[in-house]
């Protein structure tokens, strides 16, 4: 009973290596995909890091712009009561 055939040990073989086959493919992906988490995750701590720089800009920026819209404001006034 314990005995196998040629053949169901021939298949056994098969399955095993297929098996191997499909581990090393696993395994090398999740490698791939480890290294490219941690790409993203580098990237990420890069823009964390600009983040507050930019925010800075942009309220800079809004603060020029608002100063210039009320110098805008200021001439139109200016010349309306100038008339």
């Amino acid at each position: 009973m314990s005995e196998m055939s040629f053949k169901q040990a021939k298949e056994v073989v098969e399955q095993l290596e297929l098996s191997e086959i499909s581990l090393k493919k696993s395994t090398q992906d999740l490698n791939t995909s480890s290294k490219k988490f941690n790409e993203a995750l580098q990237k990420q701590a890069t823009i964390l890091r600009l983040l507050p720089k930019a925010d800075k800009k942009i309220n800079t920026l809004r603060l020029l712009v608002m100063l210039n819209v009320g110098f805008i404001l200021g001439l139109i006034v200016g010349a309306t009561l100038l008339k």
